[in-house]
């Protein structure tokens, strides 16, 4: 069956509208902020063979690998175990390659009799019963991590399945607002239900699968055109995580080598670090999601990601290794070494496409969550948030100041006034951080300070990286500032640290973290001397720096 060019575009854009549907119903329903404020969360429309058909705009990691939820589970109970009105909840690490707070709930779509696709939707939960409230940054088995969900039903025809929800609520530490995300999710599956159902009626299951199959095609040809215009070859980069979190002195290597042959592009991390102790591990299915990501900043970033869009990819990952964990390592943080790959694609393409390549960026996303019992309501709360900081500069453009880091995408940082009034917390200062950006003929952009003082006592568990590996430049261009944390800075009781777990605090006492910048692009040198000097009236160059580095007055 063919379908013309209108039809096409007219589906194609639907799709992406109901993905848009979805994704507003989780964030305007959901309970805690990390999902509302932050955004920690996203949505994909799949069809019957598990292939992207819209998503909306989320984190990027979460983005490449939805349908591997619907495939495992189909692998496993079979295609006859979808029904009309169910929703199924999958969190298990080594299956859906995150950690256990990243819940994945999906639902099939029926018209009549027959499956038409799925719904899916992932959001980061504030706790999800681990030895530390919110999550542990020294864990070192899956079991200490929470409650670890294979695929099961939470819905059951329409009807909710108790058992499994009260499983879950009596496993967390706050379950009133989990619940309430458990519910905003489901309510989202079932907004993707009703959309792609209407969509499917609209025009029909023939038209809607042959307009798939064009939209695929269509992207699959774009996907292919782009990458017989890389020269082939094999491309090889390496970096270090700066540690496990528990052997603190050990650097974690991660190796990525890209094999460019014809229009076939192969990504092989096999060579990386064996799955540590630690919980900087993460499932397959990551890793396949993050050499993705770092092929489509680099390669094809306007062409819309589809079902269409990885034909021309290959992952090669070792089981066992920190990109292929295995039960039961521990997976906490199993993004710190995806960014780092991620970075790592742009570096090891670079003398293929200088023209396209940026810098490194500052690579991680610095978490800061503090824990107590906040003394104006009596209740245990728990604070979690992502920091922001400096992105590479590229061929022709600084690179960004205070942004998520490239894992994260659309995340954005916890606001000030959410934060306080919802935590004992209060902000101090909140800036750029100038000279931290790596210095070049377009220099890296600036990471951020951020300074807390706590209102309470309470803990402070930190996960900061890339001070090893701090982002580099490329082309001449300088390397960035790593990042630091300082608690109680020039007090007798200073102490800096980059990763802790439950650090007690008392009222007063002062928690002032920064992050990296990206590097730079291109020798400094080269630099004008009036973008020197802008830079310097804006602040992102102290003028000692703009002296010493560029040697402008």
């Amino acid at each position: 069956m063919t379908v013309d060019p209108v039809t096409v575009e007219i589906i194609r854009n639907a799709l992406a509208a109901a993905a848009e549907d979805m994704n507003a119903t989780l964030i305007r329903s959901a309970y805690t902020p990390v999902i509302y404020e932050c955004g920690d969360c996203v949505v994909a429309l799949l069809d019957d063979e598990h292939q992207v058909l819209g998503q909306s705009a989320g984190l990027p990691i979460f983005l490449g690998n939805l349908e591997i939820c619907t495939r495992a589970t189909e692998e496993r109970f079979g295609r006859d175990a979808w029904k009309p009105g169910d929703v199924w909840i999958l969190n298990d690490s080594y299956l859906a390659g995150t950690h256990l707070n990243d819940v994945t709930l999906f639902g099939p779509v029926f018209v009549g009799e027959e499956l038409a696709g799925f719904t899916a939707t992932r959001a980061h939960w504030i706790d999800v019963g681990s030895k530390d409230p919110g999550g542990s940054m020294d864990s070192v088995t899956i079991f200490q991590e929470g409650l670890r969900l294979g695929p099961q039903k939470l819905l059951d025809a329409g009807v909710p399945v108790h058992n499994v929800i009260d499983t879950i609520t009596t496993n967390v530490r706050f379950p009133y607002p989990t619940a309430g995300d458990l519910r905003a999710m489901t309510a989202t599956i079932e907004m993707g239900q009703r959309r792609l159902a209407e969509i499917v009626a609209r025009f029909g299951l023939a038209t809607v699968r042959a307009a798939r199959d064009e939209i695929f095609a269509q992207t699959e040809r774009l996907e292919r055109e782009v990458i017989r215009a890389i020269p082939d070859g094999v491309y090889r980069a390496e970096g270090f995580l700066d540690n496990d979190g528990i052997d603190l002195a050990t650097p974690i290597p991660v190796r990525l080598t890209v094999t460019v042959a014809g229009e076939t592009l192969d990504f092989d991390v096999r060579d990386s670090a064996d799955q540590t102790v630690g919980p900087i591990n993460c499932g397959a299915a990551q890793t396949v999601s993050a050499c993705r990501v770092g092929y489509k900043l680099l390669v094809s970033p306007d062409v819309p990601g589809n079902g269409g869009s990885f034909r021309p990819l290959t992952v090669q990952v070792r089981p066992g290794s920190v990109f292929g964990a295995q039960a039961p390592a521990a997976c906490q943080w199993y993004f710190s070494h995806l960014g780092l790959l991620i970075d790592l694609v742009a570096r090891a393409l670079a003398p293929a496409l200088p023209d396209r390549v940026a810098a490194a960026s500052h690579g991680d996303s610095m978490i800061v969550m503090y824990a107590g019992v906040d003394p104006r309501t009596g209740r245990e709360y728990v604070s979690q948030e992502a920091t922001v900081g400096g992105w590479g500069g590229w061929q022709g453009s600084d690179g960004e100041s205070a942004l998520i880091n490239n894992v994260n995408g659309s995340l954005r940082d916890m606001p000030i006034e959410v934060l306080e009034s919802r935590f004992p917390l209060r902000i101090t200062r909140y800036e750029i951080r100038p000279d931290s950006g790596g210095a070049g003929q377009w220099r890296g952009g600036n990471g951020v300070l951020r300074e807390y003082i706590v209102l309470a006592d309470c803990t402070v568990s930190l996960w900061f990286e890339r001070s090893v590996t701090p982002a580099w430049g490329l082309f001449g261009g300088n390397p960035a500032e790593p990042p630091a944390v300082t608690i109680n800075p020039g007090r007798a009781d200073e102490q800096r640290m980059l990763k802790c777990n439950g650090l007690h605090l008392r009222a007063g006492d002062v928690v002032r973290c920064v992050t990296g910048g990206g590097g730079g692009f291109g020798a400094a040198d080269k630099r004008a001397p009036e973008a020197v000097r802008a830079d310097v009236l804006d602040g992102h160059l102290t003028a000692e720096h703009a002296q010493v580095v560029y040697g402008v007055h």
